[in-house]
């Protein structure tokens, strides 16, 4: 098991002592104090506790750019480096953004749930709204689809999903792969075992590339609302969430605060940002666009490499209750995961975020609101270095 359950065995009693410790630190209680001769108080629980290294994934991107070589093979003109990504010329003026996303662990959900029919939004989701931080607009998806086996069934439910996440982006899919590797793929139950990679591919003007530059202090940042984990995190989630893989809940309880079964909560598809994004670039200047998904707001940083002198502060955070539970039940399991681990983790309710002047501030939210997408404005920008976080009433410097 992931966390040691003698907090749980023991006496609630304890579960609660151990919480007030964490978040009121002047309380000083010995164990002796709690009747016992010893007693499992929480660690530190990290994303790297659950398989997932940042520290080792940066080096590991290191090694990325010997493929920087490959750029003189561009036909049409110079590779353009953006904060997330690169673009390619097709002809005058034109620029393609190729980009390949995968959607992790929430797979291993799917199969928890034996629900297939919202998975395929996610690979659609991670991809698309990838694309579109270029200001490109979507054109097509693929996917590429490992299995233990091609169950027409199942592969029915899949195609269920990649057909909403599509429609929702307007594009086409003109290709896609399912290959059976039953050696590498297995699963949670017989048969049921998947992996989803999708590839999507944008075009932009040059004049509406959003390049992270000049971006200034005192520019404003808006928060695109998220449906909850999205596709990020899971491992983390996974692991401190359900007893299948060392947590706490069965698939389908319903915690407290909760409206339905936590396997669906998790399960909930990513929302895809394309109509929302391209309706307001195409109307006010946006200076930089962010997927707020792996590494979460540490993503920022990125910015200042475009935009010299600047940092960023975020004071409005409305993360959903499936958060508050994932860190709940760690304490509640002999674990902590600290408010900076979360926000270098999850989105915390946001999951797509954009830079505009203050001047646009009102008319971006104005626009945003008539796409139907709940938006507000969750920061700005500094003339400070470095990610500065108001939560909790606690500040909190992101490294």
């Amino acid at each position: 098991m992931l966390f040691k359950r003698s907090l749980e065995e023991r006496n609630k009693t304890v579960i609660s002592i151990i919480w007030r410790i964490h978040v009121y630190p002047k309380w000083i209680i010995t164990i002796e104090d709690l009747g016992f001769e010893e007693a499992a108080l929480p660690r530190e629980f990290k994303y790297a506790d659950a398989g997932v290294d940042r520290e080792l994934r940066v080096e590991s991107k290191k090694t990325l750019r010997i493929l920087e070589e490959t750029n003189r093979f561009s036909s049409y003109g110079d590779v353009i480096q953006l904060p997330y990504g690169k673009i390619f010329p097709l002809g005058r003026n034109r620029y393609l953004d190729l980009v390949i996303e995968g959607i992790g662990t929430k797979v291993l959900v799917a199969q928890l749930a034996e629900k297939y029919d919202t998975i395929g939004i996610d690979g659609v989701a991670m991809a698309v709204n990838d694309v579109i931080r270029s200001g490109a607009k979507p054109l097509a998806v693929a996917d590429n689809i490992h299995t233990h086996v091609s169950d027409p069934a199942l592969v029915k439910e899949w195609m269920k999903g990649i057909m909403k996440g599509a429609t929702e982006a307007e594009c086409i899919v003109p290709s896609g792969e399912i290959g059976d590797v039953p050696e590498l793929i297995k699963g949670l139950a017989e048969g049921k075992g998947f992996d989803m990679v999708f590839a999507a591919v944008g075009e932009v003007a040059g004049e509406k590339i959003i390049s992270g530059k000049d971006i200034k202090p005192k520019d404003v940042i808006l928060g695109l609302r998220s449906s909850g984990l999205h596709s990020n995190g899971m491992s983390l989630a996974r692991k401190i969430l359900f007893k299948r893989w060392g947590g706490r809940y069965d698939a389908h309880d319903v915690p407290d605060g909760l409206d339905g079964e936590i396997v669906y909560e998790v399960l909930e598809p990513t929302i895809i940002y394309v109509k929302p994004l391209l309706q307001i670039a195409e109307d006010v200047k946006v200076k930089a666009a962010v997927h707020i998904t792996g590494d979460a707001y540490l993503k920022f940083d990125r910015l200042a490499r475009f935009s010299r002198d600047i940092g960023f502060e975020f004071n409005n955070f409305k993360p959903q209750l499936v958060f508050e539970l994932v860190q709940k039940t760690a304490y509640e399991l002999g674990g902590t995961i600290t408010d900076e681990e979360m926000l270098k983790t999850f989105n915390m309710g946001w999951g797509f975020s954009v830079i505009v002047d203050k001047a646009d501030r009102d008319k971006s939210l104005d626009i945003l609101e008539k796409t139907g997408m709940q938006a507000e404005e969750i920061g700005r920008v500094t003339d400070f270095e470095g990610i500065k976080i108001l939560y909790k009433n606690r500040k909190i410097v992101l490294k």
